[in-house]
């Protein structure tokens, strides 16, 4: 079976939903599928190798399990800052390399917002007193995020997706 990248499966899924002809004939397909005896199924690892491989950056990159991992109680807010800054660089470093973003909404936060009947549910999220039927008037609160483009690599059979980080031994 083929492998389809991250990017494809995401232009896949977004004509399923705009499109309800072609979401109809994905739909067919798929219970002729499941009608058929499933093959060998693939590990977690590998089915979520290229989350996997951008965790491993994200570690290599910025430390940023390391410091997940850390109780920060014990450090002054200073030792917290001055780490959390050498993650955040190398962290937004991957994720620029990663990802193509834009706001789900071009509204500045903070503006007045008309939420119209028919709304993308994915790309506005309501929050607050909600009651009746849009049009909703409020306040945008944060702009979300979109994928524009996503810029992941493929994961080599040869690697195991599931080692984020080495383990580092120094020699004498």
């Amino acid at each position: 079976m083929e492998t389809v990248s991250v990017s494809r499966r995401v232009k896949l899924a977004w004509r399923v939903l705009l499109d309800a002809a072609f979401a109809g004939q994905v739909e067919a397909r798929s219970r002729a599928s499941e009608a058929k005896p499933a093959g060998p199924s693939l590990p977690p690892e590998r089915v979520h190798a290229s989350g996997l491989m951008l965790l491993a950056a994200l570690q290599r990159e910025g430390r940023l399990i390391d410091f997940l991992q850390q109780d920060v109680a014990a450090f002054s807010d200073e030792e917290v800052g001055a780490a959390a800054r050498v993650v955040h660089a190398g962290c937004r470093t991957v994720l620029r390399q990663s990802f193509e973003l834009e706001p789900a909404s071009p509204d500045a936060e903070g503006a007045p917002m008309t939420v119209p009947p028919g709304f993308d549910a994915q790309r506005i999220r309501l929050t607050g007193n909600i009651s009746g039927q849009p049009p909703f008037r409020g306040t945008l609160k944060h702009h979300g995020w979109v994928a524009r483009a996503i810029r992941l690599p493929a994961v080599s059979d040869a690697l195991d997706p599931r080692v984020i980080a080495p383990a580092e031994v120094e020699l004498p």
